[in-house]
């Protein structure tokens, strides 16, 4: 494999090493310290003089914090057998699993909770976060059919994009987050096909390369809904799980939108409420 940067050819596990290197801005010995790995031996790692062993690997992926779907890539790519499972939220293992998101949410009460997989799909709801966006978006809708999506209902016109009073603020900062996320996973084609799909919505591709800075006030970006009887500023909140051994729970989040104000905590114990 040609590394694009140097020109020179590289094996698999070394040019991939490498990247995830420059993903996050680490040096050889900055990964040398952060994994008990000798910075000689990553050098002859990286330029294919020194094989890694299979617990090698999984040390050097958790020093340059890889995700579990990107470690089984690093694996392959050494010659090795995928370490981490990739099981259904509706499997038998992960059962007991669904069953402590779903009471999670579910103690929300009248705060919109929902868990999202790795490309911001939603995979579970609370009544709350259902009464939410039933309010705003017809159940018959294109963007229910196919699996509601965070992203997709926040920019698209037939989401809550019109519900929106300061998207001018709110699409930047969610492009953003986005970005990030394929910056940190940079092999993960599901996220680069979103967000090539954001930018054909209208308006989205015209938005700032980056959110505008906060003023000295700011400590949140707020999401302000107005419409359908409904006016509410909201705050996201995102919780990940933490020391999981299979891909769909790692890479699971809990998202919840707060009320700013206690106006708005009204108004959803209201909604929810009917």
């Amino acid at each position: 494999m040609i590394d694009p940067m140097t020109g020179v050819s590289r094996p698999p596990f070394g040019a991939a090493i490498m990247r995830w290197r420059h993903v996050r801005r680490m040096s050889q010995l900055d990964l040398a310290l952060g994994s008990g790995v000798s910075q000689r031996h990553i050098s002859f790692l990286e330029s294919g003089r020194a094989s890694p062993s299979r617990p090698m690997v999984v040390q050097l992926a958790r020093a340059l914090d890889v995700p579990l779907r990107e470690r089984n890539v690093l694996l392959n790519a050494a010659g090795y057998a995928p370490l981490y499972a990739e099981r259904g939220l509706d499997s038998d293992e992960l059962r007991h699993v669904r069953h402590v998101l779903e009471v999670i949410i579910a103690a929300h009460g009248p705060i919109p909770a929902y868990v999202v997989d790795r490309s911001w799909t939603i995979v579970l709801s609370n009544r709350a976060a259902r009464r939410l966006t039933g309010l705003f978006v017809a159940p018959g809708s294109a963007l229910v059919s196919s699996g509601l999506n965070v992203a997709r209902l926040l920019l698209h016109p037939d989401g809550l994009r019109p519900f929106i009073v300061n998207w001018d603020d709110v699409a930047p900062v969610m492009i953003d987050r986005l970005e990030r996320e394929i910056s940190a996973s940079p092999g993960d084609e599901v996220l680069r096909r979103l967000a090539a799909e954001l930018r054909t919505y209208p308006g989205v591709d015209d938005l700032p390369l980056r959110p505008r800075l906060p003023n000295a006030g700011d400590l949140l970006v707020p999401i302000h809904l107005r419409g359908r009887g409904l006016d509410v500023r909201l705050f996201t909140t995102i919780a990940t799980i933490g020391a999981p051994q299979d891909i769909t729970v790692g890479e699971m989040r809990i998202e919840t939108l707060l009320p700013a104000d206690a106006e708005g905590e009204a108004e959803l114990r209201e909604l929810l409420n009917g």
